[in-house]
């Protein structure tokens, strides 16, 4: 299974092969190509057969996923098997509008039985239902990493479109939580304008101080700050090293604590350091 760092995951439409090429040309983490919201009635079998080429063509080299129609259309059944017969050049499948486990498993048997047997899958959580099941939608087989879609969760909900990130903090926790017991992926979904302005600059940097892994973005001029974001810096991968450093030492000596500028060290702080480092690869 590819592992994948999703700082910054941008979503093109499969049905625009100029818009997909530059997305998968551009320097996100991950590249989606979208064969749900973004792709009319009458182009969903062509942008199906598109995608296809373009994952065929890209992603050997780089982290490609698709994201399929839901689990209430027709399309459902056809879009898993277009992707299981792509075999590894696919990082996964993203499924929208989970709003149970029960859904998961059912993708989970279609790819098996259409011969991918360990293609992962993601799921988009938008519908009040998935945020009531989400401890269960976190165990389901193949899933690596679950988002938040706002645009629909917020319809279903009544929410304004113009709700600041913080009026979303249940919502936010409750995925956040469910996810890290389960230690899969948690994703911000897109903001909704597609300029790298302040109030985009704020919802990223909101969900990231929350725990958060990365965000999707709906235009390559988001992508840098999302990865500046979701990174650490300089002076906290340090001190996170310093950390771990000095608990070995401790160790070592055979101390009960450790101490660093002053302060305890303990558990919670060496995962916390330890995350840190995981976030940049080290």
């Amino acid at each position: 299974m590819r592992e994948v760092r999703r700082r910054a995951a941008l979503v093109a439409p499969g049905s625009d092969d100029r818009k997909a090429r530059k997305a998968l040309a551009s320097s996100a983490d991950e590249v989606i190509l979208d064969l749900e919201d973004a792709v009319t009635t009458a182009l969903k079998d062509s942008a199906r057969a598109a995608v296809s080429d373009l994952v065929r063509e890209y992603g050997a080299g780089r982290a490609v996923s698709v994201r399929i129609n839901g689990p209430d259309t027709h399309w459902f059944t056809e879009d898993l098997r277009a992707c299981a017969a792509l075999g590894d050049v696919l990082t996964s499948v993203v499924i929208p509008k989970v709003e149970s486990r029960s859904v998961l498993v059912e993708a989970d048997a279609v790819l098996a039985e259409a011969g991918a047997a360990t293609l992962p899958v993601q799921a988009l959580i938008e519908m009040p239902a998935g945020i009531g099941d989400i401890d269960a939608i976190v165990t389901a087989p193949r899933l690596t990493t679950v988002i938040i879609g706002y645009a629909d969760l917020g319809a279903a909900l009544g929410r304004s479109r113009t709700a600041t990130p913080e009026q979303w903090l249940y919502v936010q926790d409750r995925v956040l939580h469910a996810a890290r017991a389960a230690k899969v992926q948690v994703v911000d979904g897109p903001f909704l304008g597609i300029a790298d302005d302040e109030a985009f600059r704020h919802a990223a940097r909101w969900v990231a101080d929350l725990g958060f892994d990365g965000k999707w973005v709906i235009h390559p001029a988001q992508i840098v700050t999302a990865q500046e974001t979701f990174t650490p810096t300089t002076d906290q991968a340090d001190q996170a090293r310093r950390v771990l450093a000095a608990l070995e030492e401790a160790e070592a000596r055979g101390a009960g604590a450790a101490q660093l500028d002053g302060q305890m060290l303990d558990e919670a702080v060496a995962v916390a350091a330890r995350r840190t480092l995981a976030q940049i690869g080290a």
